[in-house]
């Protein structure tokens, strides 16, 4: 069964929609792909990277790639309180200063910074 990468980021989903299950999150919401990976853990997956990898914060980025287990099995309870602890994280930043609304260039450099980030998770599980 294959992993899946819950992402709002485009370049990850077509770079990797043929080695994944993708589970687009339509827009510009950190908090909603954060939400959408708790959903996924309620119902059996397991948390396979840290939803607040990278040095960019939360506030600072409308992009996230989270990458699950696509195997449901019992519930994962450390994955849950990480992923709870990030939300509240990462609702602290935005609400301390609200995300930019960036022009279309930093957004782009914004997705590549993400896209890496899962590039370097995926080779470093074996994927290429």
């Amino acid at each position: 069964m294959k992993n899946i990468i819950v992402t709002n980021n485009y370049l990850v989903r077509d770079k990797f929609n043929s080695l994944f299950e993708i589970e687009f999150v339509e827009g510009l919401d950190y908090i909603k792909v954060l939400s959408t990976v708790r959903d996924k853990l309620h119902i059996g997956h397991q948390l396979l990277t840290h939803p607040l990898s990278g040095s960019i914060k939360p506030n600072e980025t409308p992009y996230k790639s989270v990458m699950i287990s696509g195997k449901r099995t019992e519930l994962d309870q450390s994955g849950l309180i990480i992923v709870e602890e990030s939300i509240v994280t990462a609702s602290k930043f935005i609400g301390n200063k609200p995300t930019p609304n960036w022009p279309e260039g930093i957004l782009d450099d914004f997705r590549v910074i993400d896209l890496s980030l899962m590039e370097s998770v995926i080779e470093r599980l074996g994927h290429r």
